[in-house]
């Protein structure tokens, strides 16, 4: 079976990973496991020149994993080619209850749009993404095609996706 996905989109500083690290916490609340995936449009990186880790990317491995007791990461280098597809990073995923999605404008699956007075472009992408499903926004938004919900309203988005999903009885 494959696990349940919902995504949170939007323009940049819209409150995607404000509204996903809250919705994390409520779903984790209810006792689900959640696993969460990012899209980033730049250049990042989670090491650093001195450790052994960067080290050995920057000698050419393709993979390196990192474990400890408390944690693992697998970091893959590109090396020029192409992005991967949103499937094959979630097949990566271990067993969860729910994935919830950063990003990804361009994903198959359910999600939500954030809309912010603090972001420079606020066009709507409801018309155009038959996949979004809800709005959450901190203003009002005038009449909709989709639900609305304040960004504040955690516990509201967290039900929708709930039911949406049938992840749980609320």
């Amino acid at each position: 079976m494959s696990k349940p996905i919902f995504g949170i989109t939007g323009w940049k500083n819209s409150g995607k990973t404000t509204l996903v690290a809250r919705l994390v916490q409520e779903f984790s609340n209810r006792n689900l496991i959640v696993s969460a995936i990012k899209h980033a449009h730049h250049t990042f990186d989670i090491d650093y020149p001195e450790r052994d880790t960067y080290k050995l990317r920057e000698a050419g491995a393709s993979e390196v994993a990192i474990v400890s007791p408390n944690r693992w990461a697998l970091m893959h280098e590109l090396r020029g080619s192409p992005e991967p597809d949103f499937d094959h990073i979630a097949s990566y995923i271990g067993p969860c209850d729910l994935i919830l999605v950063e990003g990804f404008k361009n994903g198959k699956f359910p999600k939500i749009e954030t809309r912010s007075t603090r972001s420079l472009t606020r066009d709507p992408l409801t018309n155009e993404d038959e996949n979004i499903v809800a709005i959450a926004s901190d203003h009002e938004i005038g009449s909709t095609s989709v639900p609305w919900y304040s960004v504040d309203d955690v516990t509201g988005i967290a039900n929708f996706i709930s039911v949406y999903l049938s992840l749980e009885p609320v």
